[in-house]
């Protein structure tokens, strides 16, 4: 057993978006490091996990957010750490022509919105504690973005990195670190959906599709998908007492995809 195996004993960490993917990921290495994990999402979680507390709410509406900072607040006082992972790119491809009114405000309110009120609930009892940490879970198709897939997706992540950036310039006096994560591709059940929907439009198999994905984000020098549990043993590091001093920094985990150094 390492010093690092229980650092989070006695934390209250919130996780959004934490029934699948990289949430889930996260929600269960925070569990390991000792936290005890709320997890916040639209959908009930494929099977029952003891060891943490689930709300379900869609954090896209005002009254939901509302009503979870209440739930936590009234179960456990305040949270400690606060994973803000909720984000999806389920808005048609094709560019501008395609998106709507309602697409655009829905990629805003998921990708962006939904995370700024639940800072808005959740921040000020951290500020009175002068203690907490706030990760973003963004994508790196924010500063890079696919027209043909991710226009609206990628416009809103890149909205969500400078407020993350201006929202940690404001609260580090105080004591409050906020982080920006920027998973790559990943291999999680959504990229598995989008890379079948890609390949049905295309009439090209999976495999091929996913090769000229990996092409058209200009290659991935590891050459893989990241697994999930990847980006959650970051954002275990990042929430730690071993990163004390990070803040305001966008860690891109992209197996070196990213064209240029930041």
């Amino acid at each position: 057993m390492n010093d690092s195996s229980r650092e989070l004993e006695g934390k209250i960490a919130v996780v959004t978006g934490g029934t699948k993917g990289i949430g889930k990921a996260i929600a269960e290495k925070l569990a390991e490091a000792g936290a005890r994990v709320i997890v916040v999402a639209r959908n009930q979680p494929d099977e029952k996990v003891n060891s943490y507390h689930f709300i379900r709410a869609d954090l896209s509406l005002t009254e939901e957010v509302t009503r979870v900072a209440y739930e936590i607040g009234h179960l456990y006082g305040a949270a400690d750490i606060l994973i803000n992972n909720m984000g999806a790119n389920t808005f048609p491809g094709g560019g501008f022509g395609t998106l709507t009114d309602e697409h655009w405000d829905q990629a805003l309110q998921i990708n962006l919105l939904a995370s700024v009120r639940l800072d808005r609930a959740l921040l000020p009892k951290m500020l009175e504690r002068k203690s907490g940490v706030i990760i973003h879970v963004s994508s790196t198709s924010g500063p890079f973005p696919i027209w043909e897939s991710t226009m609206a997706y990628s416009a809103a992540k890149s909205a969500l990195n400078t407020y993350s950036k201006s929202l940690s310039d404001q609260v580090a006096p105080q004591g409050i670190r906020v982080i920006t994560v920027s998973p790559g591709l990943t291999k999680t059940e959504a990229m598995a959906g989008f890379l079948d929907e890609l390949a049905k439009n295309a009439g090209s198999t999976i495999e091929d599709i996913t090769q000229q994905l990996f092409q058209r984000v200009g290659g991935v020098p590891l050459g893989r998908m990241a697994e999930p549990e990847e980006t959650a043993a970051l954002v275990q590091f990042l929430v730690s007492p071993r990163a004390s001093y990070i803040t305001g920094a966008n860690y891109a985990i992209d197996g070196g995809n990213f064209p240029v150094a930041r």
